[in-house]
Formats: structure tokens, sequence, C-alpha cells
């Protein structure tokens, strides 16, 4: 399916602004990058050393358009910038190490949350009115109504620090060197199942009631009634004629919350001081590190862009009408 002209012309004004509101953001915050870094010198800040931190810091505190124009002049050439934080390390390269922990961690739960919510949701508007749906219906509201900070304080103490189930933090056994082995992927696991668990009952709910919604209208379609006289099974008609066509909804509201879902794992991450971008975001805003922080603000918003314009290509593939539509 073609993505139209104005489709992409909105992409490319919300990209704008993001570029503009995440330059502005953190210049709001109080305080400075080189204050920061001074403070955390301490007794070591040299007369000496704090000349040059504010040698190699010192386009911070110049006028606000020439920020800007050297912000614009860094993302044409793809360079974000020094970390304040953890220099002399690129913003690149932190953003890269942080990124593979972050997606790791939103699409495990995506995909977890999307097949048990659609499954649930689907059967839900199967069996309207039964026993099944009057319990997992209710139940689903009240997942999404949850905060994600709740969720994860609550695993926290109860399965890590109460019953000692799973670790308390990291992404793997600091005292583990990352390699490809069973051992190493293994604790990746272990640790990553809290952080899972608790970014999927809020997405839980969510897939399962639009899902619910979206399949009970499909169910009354001519085309379910016309896979029921074939006499082919309730299995098949609820699943290929009927969740099939009730997906789409499924996948625009993922688009739409994947804000929360990145809000989400902010909290999810600091709470388990999981190294993704996060925890990141919280140690960059801290540390008034506005190198970082402009760059995974603007990240984040390529991400939620992205995921838009990929649900608009999904759309052709589920749906043959848009596709025939866009042609």
């Amino acid at each position: 399916m073609r993505v139209s002209s104005r489709r992409l012309g909105v992409y490319a004004v919300a990209l704008a602004f993001a570029i503009v509101v995440n330059f502005i953001l953190p210049r709001l915050m109080p305080g400075s990058p080189v204050d920061a870094m001074v403070a955390q010198l301490g007794p070591r800040a040299t007369p000496a050393a704090v000349e040059a931190i504010k040698a190699r810091f010192g386009e911070i505190d110049q006028p606000i358009m020439l920020q800007f124009l050297d912000y614009l002049k860094g993302l044409a050439t793809f360079d974000l910038g020094v970390s304040v934080k953890y220099y002399p390390q690129t913003v690149v390269q932190v953003l890269s190490r942080a990124t593979l922990w972050t997606v790791f961690l939103v699409v495990t739960a995506i995909i977890f949350s999307l097949c048990v919510g659609v499954v649930l949701g689907a059967i839900s508007a199967w069996r309207r009115g039964g026993r099944f749906d009057t319990i997992v219906s209710p139940f689903a509201v009240i997942l999404f109504s949850i905060p994600p900070v709740i969720v994860a304080l609550t695993s926290l103490f109860v399965f890590a620090v109460s019953l000692r189930w799973f670790p308390v933090g990291y992404a793997y056994d600091p005292n583990l060197d990352p390699g490809f082995n069973f051992t190493f992927f293994g604790s990746v696991f272990m640790h990553a199942i809290l952080p899972v668990l608790t970014l999927s009952p809020f997405l839980v709910g969510e897939f399962q009631t639009t899902m619910r919604s979206s399949m009970i209208v499909v169910l009354g379609e001519d085309y379910v009634t016309m896979g029921r006289a074939k006499g082919l099974s309730n299995l098949a008609v609820m699943f290929s004629y009927g969740a099939r066509n009730a997906l789409l909804p499924v996948l625009t509201n993922l688009a739409l919350i994947l804000g929360a879902v990145f809000g989400g794992s902010i909290v999810t991450e600091i709470v388990f001081n999981y190294p993704g971008l996060g925890l990141t975001l919280f140690t960059a805003s801290v540390a008034r590190d506005y190198p970082v922080i402009q760059g995974q603000l603007l990240l984040m918003t390529l991400a939620t862009l992205g995921a838009n314009f990929l649900v608009d290509i999904i759309y052709g593939l589920v749906d043959p009408r848009l596709r025939e539509a866009g042609r």
C-alpha cells in the first residue's frame, strides 16, 4: 500500500516540531551541564579542571540561536555531540548501548501482550455475555488502569525482595562476562522477566478491550456468516474470518499508545535499574546532560513516528480493501 503524500507531509511536520521541542525542553531545566560536571568533581574541581570543562562544553553557554544552529548542524551530520555524564563517550555510543536493552524489553512485552490480549479479546467477543467474558473483560479494565510504577514497585518487593524468585535489578548478573553462551542468555532472560511482566498488564488490558470491541462488530458482518454457512469450525471462523479483520483497530491502538509504552519503560527501568533508555534519560536529566537528553527524545520521537508509518503499511497487508484504495 502506498502512503499518501499528505500523510508523509504530516510526518515531516511532526518531526520538525519534535526537533524544536527536543532542543527547548532540556534548556528549560534549572542548572547547567557545566555546573553539574563541576559539582561531580567535588574537591578535584581545580581551576584548571573547571576551565577545561568550560572549554569542552562551552557551546552550552553560547546564545540560544547559536546553540540551535549547532544542534541542527549536528543532526545533519549525524553528530549528536559528546555526553556530559558519560564523557568522553559520544551520545551515539551511549544511546546505542541503551537502545538495545530498551528495544529488547519493549518488543518482548508488546509481542507477549499482543498475543495474550488478542486471544483473550477474540474469545471474549465470541462468548460475549458468558462466564469467560464476565470474568476477563472487567479484569482487563482493571489491568490497564493500574499505573506501571505501582506494578513495578509491587513486583520488585514481592517477587524479588521478599520471595527472591527473580533478580532485584540489572539486565544480567554483573559477575558474568557478556558472551554468546547459555549462561549469559539465561541470566538476561531471568533479569527481564519482572520488567516485561511489569509492562504487560497495561498492554494486555488495552489490547483485550480493543480487540473485544472490534471483534463484536466484525462478527456481525456477512462474510463471518458465510464462513459459518460453509461449515467451517468455530476456531477457523473466529480467527481466520473474525480476528484477522478485527486486528486493524488493535494495530492503530498500538501505534497510539507507543508513547505510553516508552513512558512505562522509563519507570520500569528506573525501578529495576535496567540499563535502557529510561535509566539513561533519568541519569542524564540529573546531570543536565543536554546532548543525551536531546538525542534520546529525538530517538523516541522517531520510534513513535516510525511505528505509525509501519502501521500505515501493515494496514494494507491486513485489509485488502485499504490496499486497493491506495492504488
